[in-house]
């Protein structure tokens, strides 16, 4: 199947992570489209035998699904001490490798493996790169149910324009832990991530921010002038 010039550089990206996978490894499995070409990429190796005795953590329940539909061995975070790489996408990718993530949902999960690996690898096509966290995506923000008017109420105050993420016209939509998601979009940018992520966590009933701060080791960006690979300085 002939791929989009958006899925070609995707698996561009895809292809260059799997540098980074040796035999033998726990992997940290992502979720969304970028991943989806990690995964079928990952398959083949495992097939051809240029890689082997490798298992994955998955960080959603579509994650497992096309995982295990691909022939790659699963198991639980808690069944191993370590990840020793997990490689995943992300909504926006600062300079400094901060990430705002969970447009797919599964930001809860998806920090849980990030925060228990050795090494993570972001994959994206460039047009995700961002000079400041929010100019180009929502911050999505996993919440409890009830009284979740509250945090809407909450967000709007630190200046987010704040909407419930729907799955139809009927019910929201919710995350793999059965939460709601709130979508909020800063107009100017958030200016301060590190501190409104902190005001967030304090706040009861937040579950869980879209903020990877901190977390990203490398990020490889695909696009029409090739792959940017980009890593953290100590």
């Amino acid at each position: 199947m002939e791929l989009t010039p958006a899925e070609a550089l995707k698996r561009q990206a895809a292809e260059r992570a799997l540098e980074y996978v040796e035999s033998g490894m726990v992997l940290g499995l992502g979720t969304g489209s970028t991943v989806a070409h990690f995964l079928d990429l990952l398959a083949t190796k495992l097939s051809q035998g240029a890689l082997s005795d490798i298992v994955g953590v998955p960080t959603s329940i579509w994650t497992g699904r096309e995982a295990r539909k691909a022939g790659i061995e699963l198991i639980g975070l808690a069944d191993r001490a370590k990840v020793d790489l997990t490689v995943d996408g992300a909504d926006e990718v600062s300079p400094d490798l901060d990430l705002i993530k969970g447009m797919g949902g599964a930001l809860l999960r998806e920090k849980m493996v990030a925060q228990a690996s050795h090494h993570v690898v972001i994959i994206a096509d460039g047009s995700k790169a961002v000079e400041r966290l929010g100019t180009l995506s929502p911050l999505p923000v996993e919440v409890v149910e009830w009284a979740s008017g509250t945090h809407a109420r909450f967000l709007e105050g630190l200046g987010a324009e704040v909407k419930t993420r729907w799955s139809d016209d009927v019910l929201p939509l919710r995350s793999d832990n059965g939460n709601l998601l709130l979508d909020c979009r800063f107009p100017e940018g958030i200016d301060d991530p590190a501190g409104l992520d902190a005001a967030l966590q304090g706040r009861a009933g937040v579950v869980e921010t879209g903020f990877f701060l901190g977390i990203a080791d490398v990020a490889i960006l695909a696009s029409e002038d090739g792959i940017e690979v980009r890593e953290r300085h100590a």
